[in-house]
């Protein structure tokens, strides 16, 4: 890296990058944005314009061979994201890839092992952004046994954005550009493994409701390639067990929500509305508890990556580990809805994409 400006390039500069990132980045003394590359030169070209950046680049590879770029922040679908995170950190740049981390759990895994290859450079995920507001709060309440032992996870992720037939086919639905992931559930179990431990067994059963969407790509109707109802028994290392349900297909009762039961007290959160309510034994309803101030967090995401790069603080969140972890609870959910049967985790095996 130069001694001066942390200069960094973008591949793939979706909605996510043009609202969080690269104004975020902005704000950053001794950072600039140098270089943007979009799977159309046309929108590259536009979000050059609109965000001030010098250089534009009509393929990611030439991104990422340019000396004047120090890090890579990968906004692109998962397809990409295991081999430009992997051409990057031979190129030794720091890379930010945004969420879900891979296509499949072997990807994961082999852009884990590399980075831990070269410890020299920074490689970090990003992280859910649902409970950051109250995440602090939460570990602090656990921490000092509000619920006492954990016995029962349930985790609620329903919307209605895959309800209308009529809606075309998206990257998340089809299989080559997103793999394993499917709806919400690797961002709310990489939320969740905040406050709870990990998942060692799961078993599931996803389905399609609408089975065929209009490609736009084609015109023309074609095989939707992930589920849009997905419902997971889970048990977990330190002996609690957890109920998933994802649905994008309702019309009604839509959101998000953690809930966690303990022995001693109840936690749920709201990721909707960043509300947590809780009640300990012996009271008889849940009430809101406030977030403290001092407890109240956000979105830092661009700040905590340049922070890690100059050796201010470690990656907390998200860490590759972590990426991996959630990843292999994916990829079992979808081969235990496959073959009807639970899944041991972690993974001592991987798939394809297709099963």
């Amino acid at each position: 890296m130069s001694a001066g400006d942390l200069r960094i390039g973008i591949v793939g500069a979706g909605q996510v990058a043009r609202k969080r990132h690269l104004p975020g980045f902005m704000e950053l003394p001794g950072v600039r944005v140098v270089g943007v590359c979009n799977l159309r030169r046309e929108s590259a070209g536009r979000v050059a314009r609109e965000f001030n950046i010098p250089k534009i680049y009509g393929n990611w590879e030439h991104l990422i061979e340019d000396d004047e770029i120090d890090a890579i922040v990968i906004g692109a679908w998962p397809y990409l994201h295991c081999p430009v995170t992997l051409a990057a950190l031979d190129a030794g740049k720091h890379v930010l890839t945004e969420a879900r981390m891979a296509m499949n759990a072997r990807e994961a895994g082999r852009m884990f092992d590399h980075a831990n290859e070269l410890p020299n450079l920074t490689a970090m995920v990003v992280p859910s952004p649902y409970g950051l507001t109250g995440d602090a709060f939460m570990r602090s309440l656990i921490d000092a046994g509000y619920l006492g032992t954990l016995r029962e996870v349930h985790v609620r992720g329903l919307s209605s954005d895959l309800a209308d037939p009529e809606t075309p086919l998206g990257w998340r639905q089809t299989t080559k550009y997103s793999g394993f992931n499917m709806l919400d559930l690797g961002i709310l179990y990489e939320t969740a493994l905040r406050w709870v431990a990990p998942a060692n067994r799961v078993f599931a059963f996803a389905w399609k409701h609408i089975g065929k969407r209009i490609d736009p790509e084609s015109g023309e109707l074609a095989k939707t390639g992930t589920p849009d109802s997905v419902q997971v028994l889970t048990t977990h290392t330190d002996g609690s067990s957890g109920v998933y349900r994802l649905s994008g297909v309702v019309l009604h009762d839509v959101g998000m929500s953690i809930s966690l039961y303990g022995s001693e007290g109840t936690l749920i959160y709201d990721l909707t509305h960043d509300v947590i309510r809780g009640a300990r034994r012996g009271e008889s309803a849940l009430e809101p508890l406030r977030i403290p101030s001092k407890l109240r967090g956000g979105w830092q995401v661009e700040a905590d990556f340049v922070a890690a790069i100059r050796g201010e603080k470690p990656v907390t969140r998200t860490d590759f580990a972590t990426g991996v972890r959630y990843m292999q609870f994916t990829e079992a959910v979808a081969r235990s809805s496959r073959h009807q049967s639970p899944v041991a985790l972690p993974l001592k095996e991987f798939s394809n994409p297709s099963l």
